[in-house]
């Protein structure tokens, strides 16, 4: 069997639900926006949409597999990437920094839309991949690197110079969602605003709960003391290969300035007393 062929075995079965055009469909128990979906790319950038096969065709390009150990979940559907982008506002000249690429679908939109991208990769093979995808511009820098492990803000600082706008916009590997969104959000003196796909679970976790229900966690605090957080849109689980057990969404950071923050004396202190008093 060919590695095409094995690789379509895993793929996700179209879903049967009515859904609104774009497969994408607002949160039902909360009155968040559908965001409608980008018009076509412009300036000649477009390298053309990333769907099933453009997917496989990539994987299979460099032998690979989804790995579960990263978290894993590529999308297939280009329409959501381009909601994710217009949920950042991503214009010309922007800089983004995209954590775990992939195969480089939401980078062929953030590229379209004219921004600048630094891309951070921990798979050596699909830092590769992407990189070779795109090795005829000069708006892509891949970093071979762990983002959890790596040293942030110098790569940015040192991207920074020529940039009008500096964001996060990610479709991030599910299983360092938390950590990710606790390395990021202390840093609105760089970012301005982080936009990241998400478990919906997560995302409701760490943005809908409140401090009358039990879900409520030190996090929640976290999150509210450096952003204004909102929930913008679901993304069902179908649009994902190989396809989760649930579906996704997508969230706004809005990064808060020094001079924003809450009053405390001590950040440490303050989270150190929070941590005993909601544990």
């Amino acid at each position: 069997m060919t590695p095409a062929l094995h690789l379509l075995q895993y793929l996700p079965p179209l879903s049967t639900e009515t859904t609104p055009k774009h497969g994408l469909r607002p949160l039902r128990r909360h009155s968040f926006s559908y965001i409608k979906a980008c018009s076509n790319t412009r300036n000649g950038r477009t390298k053309g949409p990333d769907d099933y096969h453009a997917t496989l065709k990539a994987l299979n390009s460099k032998g690979r597999f989804p790995r579960k150990s990263l978290g894993q979940h590529y999308m297939l559907n280009s329409e959501v990437n381009e909601q994710l982008a217009s949920a950042a506002a991503v214009g010309e000249g922007d800089l983004v920094l995209e954590i775990g690429p992939g195969t480089g679908s939401l980078t062929n939109v953030l590229i379209n839309a004219g921004a600048y991208v630094l891309a951070i990769e921990k798979d050596p093979h699909m830092a590769a991949l992407v990189s070779e995808r795109f090795a005829d511009t000069e708006r892509l820098k891949v970093i071979n690197e762990d983002f959890l492990k790596c040293h942030i803000r110098s790569h940015v600082l040192l991207a920074l110079e020529s940039a009008k706008s500096l964001q996060v916009v990610s479709n991030l590997p599910f299983n360092i969602s938390t950590d990710v969104v606790k390395q990021l959000l202390p840093m609105g003196d760089i970012f301005s605003e982080v936009v990241l796909l998400l478990q919906e679970e997560a995302a409701l976790r760490l943005v809908e709960s409140s401090l009358r229900t039990p879900e409520y966690r030190p996090i929640n605090i976290f999150v509210n003391f450096y952003s204004d957080p909102e929930v913008k849109f679901k993304v069902p689980r179908t649009n994902f290969f190989p396809q989760p057990n649930v579906d996704a969404a997508v969230v706004t950071f809005r990064l808060k300035r020094t001079k924003d923050y809450p009053s405390v004396t001590s950040t440490k202190s303050f989270f150190s007393m929070v941590v005993q008093f909601l544990t």
